[in-house]
């Protein structure tokens, strides 16, 4: 058995993709996922699964929230050794859990593509890669930032933001340490 954290793009935001919380813990549960638990309002479980991979647990999710609730919505998975890379190399120093945050890709992020973004267009926002994960610093906040917008249109990957306050939460509840 294995524990992952699913982090749904898009859900709670702007009064699109509504899904309440307990209708997630339930649709996970009814997929026969265990030990389900949530983190705030913004799509974030913590389950366990049988031994597989991250990626056939992402889109078993995906295909139910399509099929039960008809919300076409991506979903990153992590298992929780992944969550503990995450948080154990993050590049730079927190200087606010609010303002840092990691942008989870449910794939490797182009190397190439990364190369090519003008870093000058976001200054002094600060962009670091990991495997399928940048790490961001966003001195003005996520609202305000200019990394976001910019990496999805030249990244052309899906991916979701979490800060650090929440990353390091769920990394504690899928450890068991709470929420």
């Amino acid at each position: 058995m294995t524990r992952y954290a699913a982090l749904l793009r898009g859900v709670n935001v702007g009064g699109s993709n509504r899904i309440a919380m307990a209708d997630l813990r339930a649709l996970l549960e009814g997929l026969g996922y265990t030990g389900v638990a949530t983190l705030l309002q913004s799509g974030n479980a913590v389950l366990t699964a049988p031994e597989g991979s991250a990626e056939a647990v992402a889109a078993d999710i995906e295909a139910c929230l399509a099929s039960e609730l008809g919300l076409p919505v991506a979903v990153m998975v992590r298992t929780r050794a992944d969550l503990r890379r995450v948080v154990g190399h993050l590049p730079f120093p927190v200087r606010d859990p609010a303002k840092c945050a990691v942008a989870f890709f449910g794939e490797e992020v182009d190397r190439e593509r990364l190369a090519a973004l003008d870093r000058a267009a976001s200054a002094p926002e600060e962009l670091a890669a990991g495997e399928r994960e940048l790490y961001l610093y966003l001195p003005d906040g996520l609202g305000r930032a200019k990394l976001p917008p910019l990496l999805a249109r030249r990244l052309g990957a899906p991916f979701t933001i979490r800060n650090w306050a929440t990353t390091t939460r769920l990394l504690a509840l899928a450890e068991g340490v709470g929420g």
